[in-house]
């Protein structure tokens, strides 16, 4: 029989693959228990508050346990797969437990405690450094809750004796939280459902919406039987039907994205202008570049122009781009613009940023909208791709919106809504034209911007897309 020492096995904690963040869920495992792996193979996929990301083991070795199920969202820090590094074949259970004493298991939602020695520096040399990856300096503690005991495989036990002392029982454990998704734990507080108090049926005792409904049954009719209300007003049952309404949980980008709008619209004071201008020559030009070698393949539409002529305008007004320093009460001004572009994804609203835009050439510019946009599409914009903008575009113009009153992303002073790009009447040379038109709505804290600042950078905007001649004067 063989079995894991303490020295062969190693847990992979959830790292902070973003700057800051406390948690991840856990969207996909790409491997399971016996599987052998190597390093640098992704072994999962998470989603954080800004993003979908892959994560590589840093070692080889054979998958023994994975300690939580797809769907969990998992503190930072906390281990979530434990790999057997000895290159021995996969244990084997032991046929028979100890009668004395047995160790109660331990908890799904509960790390066991890392095998790394006490001390130890730095991993070997050959272990790559993952992005915010590193030992906790503190265990994550969770409130014990009564429910029913946890089962788990005869083999995962012998692990966490091992783990506990080499041979030595295990100290009981806080009792295990009842498995159970976000959903469903709503639906059980709705309802007044004690989760400890319901037996699961889902798989690996997950406890899932019918389980909740059927304790919730027996609780509803003993009210009735035991004091029946009136007719004109009968006891109900809060419920949410399923074919009304569907409860979504508030997490992830969502989650992040409300927090971050709130705290913005409650801190910078905004002040929003706009402005209505003719971009038939704008929209002329489009096509001329559509049609010039140095672009082909490249992604030629009016936001590349509407992107660089920001870009020019903040040029020529930099105290625009900026940003407020609350704690130590100062603007601090950037001298480089990672420009922002707001994307609507299936997973929520993201503003990945193109970093030193400022120093793009035109083409340079279109190549990297194109990749900002493919990637974001295809669900892998990466956490640092979103961070440290100092202005944003958003399109609402792409729904057939006119324009809009934008909200500031956090740490920046202004951010453009860009409308709908219409055929409507326009006075062009003396006379009514059909003309390609837009409203632009420059939104900017009014701490460290004033109306002055800021109508000079729209109506810079403005006048570049009018004449888009400008870009060559004006850049």
């Amino acid at each position: 029989m063989t079995t894991m020492t303490e020295a062969s096995v190693r847990e992979f904690k959830m790292p902070d693959v973003g700057e800051g963040l406390t948690e991840a869920e856990i969207l996909k495992w790409y491997v399971q228990p016996g599987d052998t792996v190597t390093d640098g193979q992704v072994v999962c996929e998470v989603e954080t508050a800004k993003a979908a990301v892959e994560l590589p083991i840093p070692y080889d070795g054979v998958v023994r346990e994975l300690r939580f199920p797809e769907g969990t969202t998992v503190d930072v820090g906390t281990a979530i797969i434990a790999v057997d590094v000895s290159g021995g074949a996969p244990a084997e259970a032991p046929a028979e437990q100890p009668q004395a004493a047995p160790a109660a298991p331990a908890p799904a939602a509960a790390p066991a405690e890392t095998v790394q020695a006490e001390g130890e520096a730095k991993p070997p040399a050959r272990q790559p450094v993952l992005v915010g990856y590193g030992v906790a300096t503190t265990s994550t503690k969770r409130r014990p809750r009564k429910g029913p005991e946890v089962k788990v495989p005869a083999a995962a036990q012998a692990v966490q004796t091992e783990l506990n002392g080499h041979g030595a029982p295990a100290a009981a454990p806080a009792e295990a939280r009842p498995l159970a998704k976000p959903p469903v734990r709503k639906l059980a507080k709705d309802l007044g459902v004690d989760l400890a108090t319901v037996t699961p049926s889902g798989p690996d005792g997950v406890i899932t919406r019918e389980d909740v409904h059927a304790a919730a049954a027996p609780q509803a009719a003993e009210p009735a039987v035991a004091a029946p209300a009136p007719v004109t007003a009968p006891a109900a049952v809060v419920s949410h039907d399923g074919a009304r309404e569907t409860r979504v949980p508030v997490k992830g980008v969502r989650k992040a994205t409300a927090q971050a709008m709130i705290g913005s619209a409650f801190t910078a004071p905004h002040v929003t202008e706009f402005v209505t201008v003719d971009v038939t020559r704008t929209m002329k030009l489009v096509e001329e570049l559509k049609q010039d070698k140095e672009f082909q393949g490249l992604r030629v539409n009016p936001l590349l122009l509407i992107a660089k002529a920001l870009l020019v305008a903040i040029k020529r007004n930099p105290d625009i781009n900026a940003s407020w320093d609350e704690a130590n009460q100062e603007i601090v001004l950037k001298h480089y613009v990672n420009l922002g572009i707001a994307a609507a994804t299936p997973r929520g609203l993201i503003v990945p940023n193109i970093k030193d835009a400022h120093d793009k050439t035109l083409p340079q510019l279109a190549e990297s909208l194109g990749e900002l946009v493919g990637t974001a599409r295809e669900g892998r914009t990466s956490p640092a791709a979103m961070q440290g903008g100092t202005v944003t575009i958003t399109n609402v113009g792409v729904f057939g919106v006119d324009t809009g009153t934008p909200i500031l992303n956090p740490g920046e002073s202004a951010i453009l809504a860009v409308g709908a790009i219409k055929l409507q009447p326009w006075v062009h040379r003396g006379k009514v034209k059909p003309r390609q038109v837009t409203t632009l709505a420059l939104s900017f804290d009014h701490r460290l911007v004033d109306g002055e600042l800021g109508s000079k950078v729209l109506a810079d905007v403005a006048a570049i897309l009018e004449q888009p001649k400008r870009l060559i004067s004006w850049a």
